[in-house]
C-alpha cells in the first residue's frame, strides 16, 4: 500500500457522494418494502441492497480518488496467514459469540425451522422438506458453505465496500489523526452509513426492541468499529484488499447461522444475539478488535 496523504477536499468528496447515492438507494428500498413486498418486489429490493455495497467503490471514483494501489492483484506469496484468519476467524467468533448468546438464553434454541418460516413462510420450510432436506441438513449445508465458498462469492460483493471504506476513507483517517483515532472515526462512519435502512425498515435488528432505531443504530456502531478495526488490520497486514474483503463477506455469510437456529420472537434480546450485531454474541469480535487496538502504535 502506498503511503497516503490526507486530502480534505478528496475526502469530503468522496464522503458526499457515497452517503447521498448509497441513502437514496436505502429511501428506495424501504418503498418497496412498504409496497408489501411482491416477489418482484423482494428481488428488486434485494438487487438494490447488493447493489448498495458498490457504492463506495462508486464514491472513490467519483470523488477523484484512486482504485490503484489498493493491492488489487492477488499476490498471496507470504499473505497466506492473514488470508486464512479473514477466511475462517469470521467462523470462529461468530460461533463463540452464539454459544456464549445461547448459554444464556437456551430457550431461544431452535432447530425446528422458526427462521426459515419467519422469512418465508409456511411454504418454505414445506418446501424444503418436500425436496427431502431435514431442516437440520439445511443448517449443515449452512455451515458448511460459510467456511468454504461463501465467504469467496461475498468477497466480489464485500470489495465494493472495502475499496472505499478500508482503501480510501481509513487510510485518510488515518494520515489525519493518528491510527487509532481513525480505526474509531471510520468505524461509526461506516455505521452511520447504514442508518436510514435501519430506521425505515429495521434492517438488521427489525423494529420490535426497546429504544427503535436509535439503540440498534448506536449498537451497530459498536460492531461497525470492532470489524473495521479487523478488515483494517488485515489489509494492513496482506496489503490485498481482498483480505478485508474476504473477512467482510465471511462475517456476513456466518452471521446468517445463528439466527437460522433461533427463535423468531426473540423481541429485544435481539439486541443482545445471537447474531455478532449482538451485545452478547459480539463479545468475541469485540475482545479480537480490543486486542488489536491495544497492541498498535
Amino acid at each position: 500500500m502506498n503511503k497516503t496523504e490526507y486530502d480534505k477536499t478528496k475526502t469530503r468528496k468522496y464522503l458526499i457522494w457515497t452517503f447521498a447515492i448509497a441513502w437514496v438507494m436505502q429511501a428506495g428500498v424501504a418503498l418497496l418494502y412498504q409496497g408489501g413486498l411482491s416477489i418482484i418486489g423482494r428481488m428488486a429490493a434485494q438487487m438494490l441492497m447488493a447493489l448498495m455495497m458498490f457504492v463506495p467503490l462508486l464514491g472513490v471514483l467519483l470523488s477523484g480518488n484512486r482504485l490503484a494501489g489498493m493491492g488489487w492483484k492477488p499476490h498471496i506469496k507470504g499473505k497466506i496467514k492473514p488470508l486464512l484468519m479473514a477466511w475462517f476467524f469470521p467462523a470462529i467468533l461468530t460461533a463463540l459469540g452464539a454459544a456464549i448468546y445461547f448459554a444464556v438464553f437456551p430457550g431461544h434454541f431452535d432447530v425446528n425451522g422458526a427462521y426459515l418460516v419467519n422469512i418465508g413462510g409456511e411454504a418454505a420450510l414445506s418446501q424444503l422438506e418436500a425436496q427431502g432436506i431435514s431442516y437440520a441438513q439445511y443448517i449443515l449445508v449452512s455451515i458448511v458453505s460459510c467456511l468454504t465458498y461463501a465467504p469467496l462469492i461475498n468477497m466480489f460483493f464485500a470489495v465494493g465496500e472495502e475499496a472505499g471504506w478500508r482503501g480510501v476513507l481509513y487510510p485518510q483517517l488515518k494520515a489525519k489523526y493518528g491510527k487509532k483515532k481513525g480505526w474509531l472515526l471510520g468505524g461509526v462512519i461506516w455505521g452511520i452509513w447504514h442508518w436510514p435502512l435501519m430506521g425505515l425498515i429495521g434492517y438488521e435488528y427489525g423494529t420490535n426492541y426497546i429504544g427503535f432505531p436509535v439503540v440498534g443504530m448506536l449498537l451497530f456502531c459498536i460492531f461497525t468499529i470492532a470489524a473495521g478495526i479487523a478488515c483494517d488490520w488485515l489489509y494492513e497486514k496482506s496489503g490485498l484488499i481482498w483480505a478485508p474483503a474476504i473477512f467482510h463477506g465471511a462475517i456476513n455469510a456466518a452471521a446468517t447461522v445463528p439466527g437460522a437456529v433461533c427463535r423468531a420472537d426473540t423481541g429485544s434480546m435481539v439486541l443482545l444475539g445471537p447474531a455478532p450485531i449482538g451485545v452478547l454474541a459480539g463479545i468475541p469480535l469485540m475482545i479480537f478488535a480490543v486486542i488489536l487496538f491495544v497492541r498498535t502504535e
